[in-house]
């Protein structure tokens, strides 16, 4: 009986056990790169990573994470692809679904995203829409757990504190997977997409959100935040500037928090913004943990869909 196609568009594509499981396995890939003894599970195998938005951590990690785990990356930018031309997601995705393993795409459109795993005949992985981003919050969870532990996870408090953006939106995804406590403190006219929150709500996520940024850290283990203004909102800066006043993750904020409490943040960073650099920079943060931690939870992720790795049973 063929198996039928797994795609990572959404943390939601994800059982709680699958979620824990990939996280384990993530840490484990960690330790045994460290060890110098990576498996190559993916020898033979290759994936296109389609990027129509700029890149720094998303491009690395899955280039070299594909490598190390002994396949071949190949690097695809929007304007050299007919998709930028006016090919539709569907031709690309079957052609392209033809020559690799699998699709790695970062986008603006999520509807893009689902029409290209709707037509590959290949997993396809969310490395960033404007709806969702998974693959940074699988990584995020891993540095959580390096912190308080895997067993803690679903009793964690987490602080979101800004733009109730795809960033936010898979940081309530994911409570809504693995049940941790989420309160995000976002300006008026700035709250996550109902789409995304309404039926977490409804899932019995514990999943709120409040205006003051205090009341959101209060008790908090994790404090995380984001740019104020996402690519291509770039025209709204200034607005954004002004609506954002007051919510800049400082030393007196991050001092609401648990005394053990960890800062995160996805980068790229804007110190005096969001966040001062007194806590970016300070003995709380783990954002370059953070940050390596997406190539380890990356490798997970391909090793179970382009390799055929179960993750549970």
């Amino acid at each position: 009986m063929t198996t039928a196609k797994r795609d990572l568009l959404a943390l939601t594509d994800l059982s709680t056990a699958e979620l824990r499981a990939l996280l384990r396995r993530a840490a484990e890939l960690k330790r045994l790169q460290k060890a110098g003894a990576c498996p190559t599970p993916l020898a033979g195998r290759s994936l296109a990573m389609v990027f129509e938005k700029a890149s720094t951590r998303t491009r690395v990690s899955f280039d070299v994470g594909m490598r190390q785990l002994g396949g071949h990356p190949l690097m695809l930018r929007g304007d050299e692809l007919q998709l930028g031309r006016g090919e539709s997601a569907a031709d690309t995705a079957q052609v392209l679904g033809r020559y690799v393993d699998g699709i790695m795409v970062r986008t603006f459109e999520h509807d893009k995203l689902e029409t290209l795993a709707k037509y590959a005949p290949v997993p396809v992985i969310n490395a960033l829409t404007d709806l969702l981003h998974p693959c940074q919050i699988l990584a995020d969870l891993q540095t959580c757990a390096e912190a308080f532990g895997d067993a803690a996870l679903p009793d964690l408090r987490v602080a979101w504190i800004g733009d109730g953006n795809n960033v936010a939106h898979s940081w309530i995804n994911g409570a809504r997977v693995l049940g941790f406590e989420l309160v995000l403190a976002c300006p008026a006219g700035y709250a996550p997409d109902p789409a995304v929150l309404g039926p977490a709500q409804a899932a019995g996520a514990k999943v709120r959100v409040v205006r003051a940024p205090s009341e959101a850290v209060a008790g908090a283990h994790v404090v995380t935040t984001d740019v104020w203004a996402s690519m291509g909102q770039e025209q709204e800066q200034a607005i954004r500037e002004a609506a954002f006043a007051g919510y800049q993750v400082d030393a007196a904020l991050m001092a609401g928090a648990r005394d053990d409490a960890i800062f995160l943040h996805c980068l790229p960073a804007h110190r005096g913004e969001e966040v001062s650099a007194e806590v970016i920079d300070g003995p709380r943060s783990r954002v370059f943990d953070e940050a390596e931690n997406r190539l380890h939870a990356q490798k997970a992720v391909l090793e179970w869909l382009l390799g055929g790795r179960p993750l549970v049973g």
